[in-house]
């Protein structure tokens, strides 16, 4: 499993490499460049699965990000 992805701003294009929480959603990043604060892409769990190069450790082990329980079922 990777736990780091390059978040690329969709705003300014401005790139940085981030440790991902392992068993979480991070819903909001705010830009170091620019500041603008990125949310997720409709239908995506976190920031990381919307503008990130790696998904999210949950997605990455086929599981919700947010809801990881529901889907062993």
């Amino acid at each position: 499993m990777q736990t780091h992805s390059l978040l690329t701003c969709p705003v300014c294009g401005h790139a940085e490499l981030l440790e991902m929480p392992a068993a979480s959603c991070q819903f909001f990043h705010e830009c170091s460049a620019c500041h603008t604060v990125l949310r997720p892409l409709s239908g995506d769990c976190c920031v990381f699965c919307s503008f990130g190069s790696i998904k999210c450790p949950p997605v990455q082990n086929r599981e919700s990000c947010c809801h990881p329980a529901a889907e062993k079922t």
